[in-house]
């Protein structure tokens, strides 16, 4: 894990990324009900902390868990199943170190693709996955709940290292 002052200017230099553990488990679903419309409960981040296949990344100021993200990786490629920052850190480039994050891990564990799903009107975290090489390859009818919203299907490839191009690899 890296800490802000590493990753971007923008963040305060006191946000520190670390793995979850099952005492962040309250702080995490509290973050999702003031996030997501139809949020996660408890149940389901105590199961995600158990899987092996999970990567549940929190990022910590002060003592107070304040964004986290959740990685599932499946075989060779992973979904970006969650992203949510506290309603007073957003906007200061938290949730870019929280994605770079994110990625990164799956770099180091050699997924092909990263995928994630996110409503149609949010614009805002659109803007920040494609920016982060995310692409949009397909929607999702009526994916969302509460309201009833299309999902964006987005897709994210790490990029090709000029030391693989020049021994001859290629990407499919």
């Amino acid at each position: 894990m890296t800490s802000a002052s590493q990753a971007s200017p923008d963040v305060p230099h006191a946000i520190q990324l670390r793995p979850a553990t099952v005492d962040d488990v309250p702080r995490l679903a509290q973050l999702e009900r003031e996030a997501f419309p139809d949020p996660w409960d408890a149940a389901a981040f105590r199961s995600l902390l158990r899987g092996a296949a999970s990567r549940v990344t929190v990022a910590e100021a002060d003592g107070l868990v304040v964004g986290y993200t959740v990685l599932v990786r499946a075989a060779d490629e992973g979904e970006l199943a969650n992203i949510a920052v506290a309603a007073e850190r957003r906007g200061c480039g938290l949730g870019r170190l929280l994605l770079d994050d994110a990625l990164a891990l799956a770099r180091a564990e050699a997924v092909s693709a990263v995928y994630l799903e996110v409503r149609e009107s949010n614009a805002a975290a659109r803007h920040l996955y494609e920016t982060a090489g995310f692409e949009a390859i397909g929607r999702r009818r009526r994916y969302y709940r509460a309201p009833d919203e299309d999902a964006v299907l987005m897709r994210w490839r790490p990029p090709v290292a000029v030391s693989d191009t020049a021994a001859g690899g290629v990407r499919s």
